[in-house]
């Protein structure tokens, strides 16, 4: 509603006001129902969104009751709008800080690997390290690009190396030498010499106030630093202390990487509730609930940390029957995270199709696309879908390139208005984005930075039965592998049994439908062929035996 209202007219105004000589037609009313469908099919503008936001009531929900997991959400109006978890059996080791070994030079890569201790060696680019690692004096100007990997760095020498980005799949973790420490207000970077303050603080004489307080805490030359947003409201004493703070962690760390021996583990990151409060809170956060009392002790510090005037957030320790993220029905909405399909309010939907290479996402009119105004109705449906779609983005943290399909539109302004909504939505994201243009095919396509590691890491595993595929071949069809691989065996003249163990539903195909097939190989091969039913087997399992005289082949598949 516009804060600008027309006044009232008051009574002497009416008494100035000369009578109309005709009374004037009252205008008709619209009906209640009109105007729900008017507002309800009107799409959501950038500046509608910006409204929203900035009225928003935010409430941070934290389940951390059992030990094996730790689950954080952050409510917007009711609507989840961030959720982070971390469970014991996929701890994050970004921003883990660790003495490697290097245990491999690659010259065509221009990379190293090292040895860090865990299941996988880390990926080292030779661009993130350090000249103080060089095995040879290399003047001050020399780029790294001028240099050979293989002349500067040996095999065997021990490194100390921080996580930038987590092992996916077959690939080891990202690191570097250049390590980072970032606390509340302030990020120090030992070996490095850049200054520098967030771009989102973008008043002058802000920055350099900023400036000046970091330039008196008389920090080291061989440490630099970043000023974060968070800081633009904090007086010079938190600032100082923050400093304080990450400088002693620096000097612990350093005298650990000294003294223990390679590969371990020098500095381990916070837990989730600790890099949550520590990156993304915000005072406009009303209230948060905790079902954990340690964890409650943890936040309530946090707070009495930030300055006066931010400390109004309110901290509640949850203690009623019901679980905490189910009493505010947001367990649905957490569900709908790990599904590719999220539908939107007029009728249509996304699909959101992860690959190896990219992140596809459709969006589909639904029944959107029957009603009589065709063109508002597919606007409609696209500007809904970016509104989700940057959400989506944010809670299931999918980084690289993403390219999203709108349903096509004829009228220039329709697309120029769903550009300005895609920028504005993902104005409250935190990573780093590239958005394009939609294209003539209508696809438009974001760069995204991955904060973390997929959503899915630690409460999803791999289906044993059809191994990420998605389906498993018909029974009909894995009978008929079988039957091959049977024929296969029996040809040979040094086997003279054969036996095989089937899932149940295989099994019985191959005894009712194939039973013929088998017999004739038997009597043609002079073989026996056993086939045993075993209800334990998944579908995609199976194990044939050829018997050779006295010996005996297995084939398990």
């Amino acid at each position: 509603m516009n804060d600008e209202k027309t006044p009232e007219t008051t009574k002497e105004e009416k008494a100035e006001t000369p009578a109309p000589t005709k009374k004037p037609r009252p205008r008709p009313r619209k009906s209640p129902a009109k105007k729900a469908t008017a507002a309800k099919n009107k799409p959501t503008t950038p500046e509608d969104e910006e409204e929203k936001s900035s009225g928003a009531a935010l409430k941070l929900l934290i389940n951390s009751e059992e030990p094996e997991e730790a689950r954080i959400a952050l409510l917007e109006n009711g609507k989840l709008s961030s959720f982070h978890v971390e469970t014991v059996s996929s701890a994050q080791t970004k921003g883990n800080i660790y003495k490697g070994i290097i245990t491999a030079i690659e010259p065509n890569l221009q990379a190293v690997f090292v040895d860090m201790g865990i299941e996988r060696n880390g990926f080292l680019p030779f661009g993130d390290i350090h000249p103080e690692y060089y095995c040879k004096d290399v003047p001050p100007s020399t780029h790294w690009k001028d240099l050979k990997i293989q002349e500067v760095i040996r095999k065997g020498q021990e490194v100390l190396v921080e996580v930038v980005k987590e092992a996916t799949g077959n690939k080891g973790a990202s690191i570097t030498t250049y390590l980072s420490m970032p606390g509340r207000y302030v990020v120090l970077m030992p070996g490095s010499d850049s200054h520098g303050i967030s771009r989102k603080i973008e008043d002058e004489s802000l920055r350099s106030k900023l400036r000046e307080i970091v330039n008196s805490a008389n920090l080291p030359e061989e440490i630099g630093y970043i000023v974060r947003t968070a800081s633009k409201d904090v007086t010079k004493t938190a600032l100082f202390q923050d400093i304080r703070y990450q400088l002693n962690l620096w000097k612990e760390i350093k005298s650990r990487g000294q003294s223990m021996s390679a590969p371990a583990l020098v500095y381990k990151e916070q837990d989730v509730t600790a890099r949550f409060l520590r990156d993304h809170f915000i005072h406009e956060i009303q209230e948060i609930l905790v079902d954990n009392q340690i964890t409650y002790e943890q936040v309530v510090n946090f707070l009495k940390l930030l300055p006066a005037r931010q400390r109004v957030t309110k901290v509640k320790l949850h203690k009623g029957a019901r679980p905490i993220f189910n009493l505010y029905q947001i367990e649905e909405q957490i569900e709908q995270i790990y599904q590719p399909s999220v539908s939107l309010p007029s009728g249509g939907s996304i699909v959101i199709n992860p690959t190896e290479a990219l992140v596809a996402i459709d969006v589909n009119s639904g029944r959107t696309s029957k009603d009589k105004n065709f063109e508002e109705s597919i606007f409609l449906a696209n500007m809904e879908a970016a509104e989700e779609m940057a959400r989506q983005l944010r809670l299931r943290d999918l980084g690289g390139l993403i390219v999203v399909d709108f349903i096509d539109m004829r009228d220039k302004k329709h697309i120029r208005e769903v550009e300005k909504q895609v920028k504005a939505c993902m104005k409250h994201d935190k990573a780093k984005v590239d958005i394009s243009r939609i294209s003539k095919f209508g696809l438009l396509q974001i760069s995204r930075q991955r904060l973390g590691p997929p959503v899915q890491k630690g409460s999803y595993t791999l289906c044993e039965h059809c191994q990420g595929l998605g389906m498993v071949r018909s029974v009909e069809t894995m009978a008929l592998a079988q039957l091959r691989r049977i024929h296969t065996g029996a040809i040979k003249k040094t086997t003279d049994k054969i036996t095989c163990r089937f899932p149940l539903a295989i099994a019985q195909y191959m005894l009712n439908q194939k039973r013929a097939d088998l017999v004739e190989l038997e009597e043609k091969y002079n073989v026996v062929i056993n086939i045993i039913a075993d209800p334990d087997m998944n579908p995609t399992q199976s194990q044939i035996d050829f018997h050779k005289g006295a010996e005996e082949e297995k084939h398990l598949a």
